[in-house]
């Protein structure tokens, strides 16, 4: 057993009293104190999330842009200027989900970010499919990330940079604005506004101390879960993996199908898939009586099985919610087996929460 890795940041941690955890082979905050509050922080106000555990892999070289173009599902075409930003998924040869990812267009060529726990499967991957191209991947272990989120979050950034604030302030969602060895993007994973920062890693501790005392608080993993899980965003490794199809993980709008002839890793697999009928959907699941639902517990619809991926309580929604993989049939209500008796769910659209507000009908 190896000890867990440190990110730029875990002395920070330490002095604003997180409880550390080991997380995808990396020590990071699970809380500092308590998981509830800071979720309600991130609603309400700003908050900061150190997630330099996840990897940024800077890619350079003439074929870059046609070897992304094979690699992933979505299409870098679609990245029309500097920091335009672009969500998709790595996909295996029978169309499973190797990683899920963001990738920028920059001055160089392309940065991705890719995440802790697939970090190696991934590299090795990239590595194996850039036989005869001309592309270079340089992982960036000298940057640290964090990412602010709230509807404060860009407000309290702006406090901390002065002299960027206008163009903080213009970034688009989906957009990153490349500043020095700085990188910020209007991007995140908590269903509110807000940007994650790619910094020089011996500047880290600094800004966190900065945002800090311009109000923003230090946010453990514990409430990064149960705000993604509302904003109805996936995690790798529950929601997908390399055995599931985007097509039925609710990532289907990430697959650029057109121009027809891009023949991207996978694309086979999917339109296979595609033209049988795909068997199984992601839902929403909504159980406003007692009880937890949580992943691993079965879903019944009309004697056919699903499973729930991911579940908690809402602290927003002061009820259960989960999403889950059921049959392409599910319609307005299902069944999830707690602890032996089949309880009703209904079956809602995501996300639960956008911006702190109940969003499903």
């Amino acid at each position: 057993m190896t000890a867990p890795k440190r990110t730029p940041l875990f002395d920070a941690h330490v002095a604003s009293g997180a409880k550390m955890v080991d997380f995808a082979g990396w020590e990071m905050p699970i809380h500092y104190g308590s998981q509830l509050k800071e979720h309600e922080i991130v609603r309400s106000d700003a908050g900061m999330f150190d997630v330099s555990h996840m990897t940024v892999v800077d890619i350079s070289g003439s074929d870059a842009k046609v070897w992304l173009q094979k690699l992933i599902a979505n299409d870098v075409a679609k990245l029309g200027f500097e920091g335009k930003a672009l969500y998709s998924g790595m996909l295996n040869d029978d169309g499973g989900v190797v990683d899920d990812l963001i990738v920028y267009l920059t001055a160089t060529g392309y940065r991705m970010v890719i995440n802790a726990g697939t970090t190696e499967k991934d590299l090795a991957w990239m590595d194996k499919q850039s036989a005869g191209f001309d592309v270079q991947l340089q992982v960036r272990r000298d940057l640290a990330m964090l990412a602010v989120q709230g509807p404060k979050a860009i407000e309290k950034v702006c406090a901390v940079k002065p002299a960027l604030a206008e163009q903080i302030q213009a970034l688009k969602v989906f957009q990153g604005l490349p500043s020095g060895d700085w990188f910020y993007a209007r991007t995140g994973y908590t269903g509110e506004d807000g940007l994650e920062i790619m910094i020089p890693a011996d500047q880290a501790i600094t800004f966190f101390n900065e945002l800090k005392a311009a109000g923003v608080a230090p946010i453990g993993l514990g409430a990064r879960d149960t705000l993604r899980l509302e904003a109805g965003m996936n995690l790798y490794g529950h929601d997908m993996d390399e055995t599931v199809s985007p097509l039925q993980a609710g990532m289907g709008w990430t697959i650029a199908w057109n121009p027809e002839e891009r023949d991207f890793i996978g694309r086979k697999a999917l339109a296979a898939q595609k033209a049988a009928g795909v068997p199984m959907k992601q839902v929403g699941l909504v159980l406003e009586g007692r009880g937890v639902l949580r992943e691993g517990q079965k879903v019944v619809v009309d004697g056919q099985e699903g499973i729930i991926t991911s579940g908690t309580f809402s602290p927003t929604l002061k009820h259960s919610i989960a999403i889950a993989r059921v049959p392409a049939s599910t319609g307005a209500t299902a069944q999830v087996d707690l602890r032996g008796t089949l309880t009703e769910v209904r079956v809602v659209k995501m996300p639960f929460v956008r911006n702190g507000k109940k969003v499903f009908e």
